[in-house]
């Protein structure tokens, strides 16, 4: 995902996919350690989303302090 197409999203929303993704992680994690992993790359962008995610959370936070 694209950060722009994260900022379009509600935070409810945002935090519905944060989960998703985790999900995701957790199920290629589980596929790399049986050798079942099709494309190992797929772990690093779905980190980098996780990541991408949290930030637009913590900068939706920080605006709302502000």
């Amino acid at each position: 995902m694209k950060v722009n197409e994260i900022r379009d999203l509600t935070v409810g929303e945002l935090q519905k996919k944060l989960e998703e993704l985790k999900a995701e992680l957790f199920n290629l994690r589980f596929q790399q350690a049986t050798n079942q992993l099709d494309n190992p790359m797929r772990i690093v962008e779905v980190k980098k989303t996780i990541a991408r995610i949290k930030t637009v959370i913590r900068e939706d936070d920080l605006k709302k302090t502000v």
